[in-house]
C-alpha cells in the first residue's frame, strides 16, 4: 500500500529540462557495455576455418506459433530528491515502462496476448518515497548512481524484469503451448532461463567477427545465417548472425544477431538457430512503414506503437508530476 510522504520524507522538485536530454544510449547499448571484454569461441557448430553461410531450415514456423516479447520505456521528468537532513539534493528520473507479448499463430493474424504498464521514480537517494499522482503512482526505486547513464540503466533493468515476469507468467498459464517459440527483442541477458527463447538484437554496437568469419557474414544472402559461436562477456550465450531481405546491397544491410542460452546443448541451440532463419526473415519490416526496416520486425513495430500509446500522453504525465510535487515545492506548475 502506498502512503503519502511524511514530514521526514524527501521533497521532490521537477527539473524543467527536457527529460530526453543526455539519454542517447539505447537499451541494447546499455546491456552491452562490457562488450569490449568479449571472448569468442568460433568452433561451436563447425571449425572456424570451415565457416560457410548456412541456408535456412525448411521446417518453417513451429506448430505452436511464435510469441514475441518487447518493451518500451520513457522518461517523463528529471527530478531532484531533497535530503531531509539538509544535504544536497540528488538527481533522479520519473519514468514509465510497458511490456507486451504478441502471438503469431500459423495461418492466423498476430494478436496481443499481454500488456503491463508500470511507473517508477529512480534515484540513488535512500530517502525517496513513492510519488502518488492523479495519473498513477511512481514507485521509488534505487539506482546505483546519479549519472544519466546509471539512472537510465536502472530503468532498463526494471523494463527487462517486467518483460521476464510477463513472459514467465504467460507461459505458466499456457502450458499447453510447450512448443511455442519466444522471441525477445534485444539481448537475452536476464532472460536466458526462459525455455525455447531467442534474443533478437537488431542494433550493432560492436563487431564480434573478423577475418574469414567476417567475410562469411558479409556474404550472407537473405534467409541465410552464420554458424553458431559462443560469446562470453560478464555472461555467456550462443550467438549467430542472419540476414533479412533488404533492397540495399551494403555489407550490414538487413543483418541481425540472435542469441540462445549458453547452458543449452549445441544440438538444441542449432535447432533454435535454424528456426530463426526459417521464421524471422518472413517477419522483416518494410521501409515505407518503418525507418528501422528490415531489422525492426513487423510484429515488434506494431507492439511498440501500441505500448507507447499505453504509456499515456507525456505532457499530461508531466503535468501530473508537477501537480503532485507542488505542495512540496511551494510554487505552482
Amino acid at each position: 500500500m502506498t502512503t503519502a510522504p511524511t514530514e521526514a520524507a524527501a521533497a521532490i522538485t521537477i527539473d524543467p529540462w527536457d527529460p530526453g536530454y543526455a539519454t542517447s544510449l539505447t537499451a541494447e547499448a546499455l546491456t552491452e557495455m562490457d562488450a569490449t571484454s568479449v571472448q569468442i569461441d568460433l568452433d561451436v557448430e563447425m571449425p572456424a576455418a570451415r565457416w560457410t553461410p548456412i541456408d535456412p531450415s525448411a521446417s518453417g514456423p513451429p506448430t505452436g506459433g511464435i510469441l514475441i516479447a518487447d518493451g518500451v520505456r520513457r522518461i517523463e521528468a528529471r527530478v531532484w530528491v531533497g535530503d531531509p537532513s539538509g544535504g544536497m539534493p540528488v538527481p533522479g528520473i520519473a519514468a514509465s515502462c510497458a511490456a507486451g507479448l504478441v502471438r503469431c499463430a500459423p495461418g492466423g493474424p498476430a494478436e496481443l496476448a499481454e500488456v503491463e504498464v508500470r511507473r517508477f521514480l529512480f534515484t540513488p537517494s535512500a530517502q525517496a518515497a513513492d510519488l502518488p499522482t492523479w495519473a498513477g503512482t511512481y514507485v521509488a526505486g534505487r539506482a546505483r548512481g546519479a549519472t544519466a547513464e546509471e539512472l537510465s540503466l536502472a530503468l532498463q533493468r526494471q523494463l527487462s524484469d517486467l518483460e521476464v515476469s510477463l513472459a514467465t507468467r504467460h507461459r505458466s498459464e499456457n502450458a499447453s503451448r510447450a512448443d511455442e517459440l519466444l522471441i525477445v527483442d534485444g539481448p537475452l541477458r536476464g532472460r536466458a532461463h526462459l525455455p525455447r527463447t531467442i534474443g533478437y538484437v537488431k542494433t550493432h554496437h560492436a563487431a564480434y567477427l573478423s577475418g574469414h568469419q567476417a567475410s562469411v557474414l558479409a556474404g550472407l544472402r537473405a534467409g541465410q545465417r552464420t554458424p553458431l559461436f559462443l560469446m562470453t562477456t560478464s555472461w555467456g550465450r550462443f550467438s549467430w548472425y542472419l540476414r533479412l531481405p533488404s533492397p540495399s546491397g551494403a555489407p550490414w544491410a538487413g543483418i541481425a544477431r540472435c542469441e540462445a542460452a549458453a547452458d543449452l546443448d549445441v544440438a538444441t541451440a542449432v535447432e533454435l538457430a535454424d528456426a530463426s532463419a526459417a521464421i524471422i526473415p518472413a517477419l522483416a519490416g518494410v521501409d515505407y512503414k518503418d525507418p528501422r526496416a528490415p531489422q525492426n520486425l513487423v510484429p515488434i513495430g506494431g507492439l511498440e506503437k501500441l505500448l507507447r500509446h499505453r504509456l499515456g500522453d507525456p505532457a499530461l504525465l508531466y503535468r501530473a508530476l508537477r501537480t503532485a510535487t507542488r505542495p512540496l515545492n511551494g510554487h505552482g506548475a
